[in-house]
């Protein structure tokens, strides 16, 4: 074989190895971008997240059982008061966020009304979707 083939038999060997990884590359980087969120862990519940703080701090600080029975129910009543702490908040920013929306209604023309509507309804389908705050600590 010459050299001027093996160089471009090279040279083709090269590229292909190129826009194999290339394509790959993107490939894994598409799906890792769309993968499902939280699929493989979904979120604990309230209780469960309790149990496991109370087993690792029952661990860590080799709890007798009664203090772990003793720290279960103060963790309970404090994710009831930041509970009802972040409900309070959670109306008085929804009451605000309403007031917001009606300010600008009341500067819109009717043409602009539906746009704005139709606006909000993403806006707010896209916080359902986005769920609650994330659990207090």
């Amino acid at each position: 074989m010459s050299e001027t083939a093996a160089k471009r038999k090279a040279a083709l060997w090269v590229g292909a190895v190129f826009v194999l990884g290339a394509t790959l590359g993107g490939v894994l980087g598409y799906l890792f971008a769309h993968r499902p969120v939280n699929a493989a862990n979904p979120p604990l519940s309230e209780p469960e997240r309790r149990a496991r703080k109370v087993q690792e701090l029952t661990k860590d600080l080799s709890l007798t059982p009664h203090q772990a029975q003793q720290l279960d129910a103060i963790l309970m009543q404090r994710h009831a008061e930041t509970k009802a702490i972040h409900d309070q908040t959670d109306a008085q920013i929804d009451a605000v966020r309403q007031k917001g929306r009606a300010q600008v209604r009341a500067i819109l023309t009717p043409d602009q009304l539906p746009k704005f509507e139709e606006f909000l309804k993403r806006v707010d389908e896209e916080r359902k979707r986005n769920g609650p705050h994330p659990p207090p600590r």
